[in-house]
């Protein structure tokens, strides 16, 4: 098979193994948003919306508590990057330990993070990438949609890996209409134009995940207007979705046919429209290498 060699790694089509007529581009977006804003829930649900329209959907987790998956995963433990990293060595640690397969055939891999009180959670995110890059995951496993679940309460250099490196080339940050959760989607989105300006990334757009506070949707729709943005989506608050979450399941399991369930749907379809639209027009940057596309070594952290 000859070696794939793309202008950017967002247009890189894999063609071996494709008719013509079904080569289309792998399109990767990153969900931010702090601690608690329903991020991962968001994420969850997104995926398993994508993967009912007919895309093979890649869920990459990367925080620290590795939580980000747990509603596909039918309850059952996982383990992290970071955990096989360290009880094995690199050379005898093969890609199908990374990642798992979950309900809807959504592809799963969590990051993980080091012990509590040791070690930099942002430094284990970029161990845990270069481990998947040095195994040519996203070339083996070809997935339609990478969806990227970032802790975003501190945008270091690990937390902005995503971003910082070329992977997700769209990002959205998930946020109410609480003060401390527009604050974090302000600091997310001046990381996020610091990027922009060398081509790597593009805030796509606030998702506002309502915590039912005064004004909530003319608060979110300011701050959109502030950060020369807008608002793609609304999930208005529901019971139904805490309890989706208590019983460890995605809520379009529990409630497939929900007004909810039809909110996170649209959600769905309006990040992949933006994200399709931002491939069409080539918004592509320099991160070549990210994706393993061009190989590069794994970096010594666990050495």
């Amino acid at each position: 098979m000859p070696p794939i060699q793309p202008t950017a790694f967002e247009a890189a089509y894999f063609e071996f193994d494709r008719p013509d007529e079904e080569t289309r581009p792998m399109l990767c977006f990153a969900l931010y948003g702090k601690g608690g804003i329903g991020k991962s829930t968001t994420s969850a649900n997104v995926a398993l919306a994508l993967a009912e329209m007919g895309l093979k959907v890649m869920l990459v987790g990367c925080d620290p508590k590795a939580d980000s998956t747990k509603l596909l995963r039918g309850g059952a433990q996982v383990e992290t990057v970071l955990d096989l990293l360290r009880t094995h060595h690199r050379s005898e640690l093969p890609l199908e330990r990374m990642i798992t397969k979950g309900v809807g055939g959504v592809l799963l891999v969590e990051a993980g993070g080091p012990r509590p009180g040791v070690g930099c959670a942002g430094r284990g995110i970029i161990a845990a990438f270069e481990a998947l890059k040095a195994r040519r995951a996203f070339e083996i496993h070809r997935p339609d949609v990478v969806i990227f679940d970032v802790l975003g309460d501190v945008v270091c250099g690990g937390f902005a890996m995503p971003i910082r490196e070329g992977w997700a080339k769209n990002v959205f940050i998930v946020t109410s209409g609480e003060t401390m959760a527009l604050y974090a989607a302000s600091n997310i989105a001046e990381a996020v134009a610091t990027f922009a300006e060398r081509g790597y990334a593009k805030l796509g757009g606030l998702i506002l995940n309502r915590r039912d506070v005064p004004d909530e949707r003319a608060k979110v729709e300011e701050a959109a207007a502030k950060l020369g943005t807008r608002i793609v989506g609304d999930l208005p608050r529901s019971v139904l979705v805490q309890k989706a979450d208590e019983a460890g399941e995605a809520l379009l399991l529990t409630d497939p046919e929900s007004g909810m369930a039809e909110s996170y749907r649209a959600l769905a379809r309006s990040i992949l429209a933006i994200c399709r639209e931002n491939a069409r027009t080539g918004l592509v940057g320099e991160g070549r290498r990210a994706f393993g596309i061009i190989p590069e070594t794994e970096s010594e952290y666990w050495s």
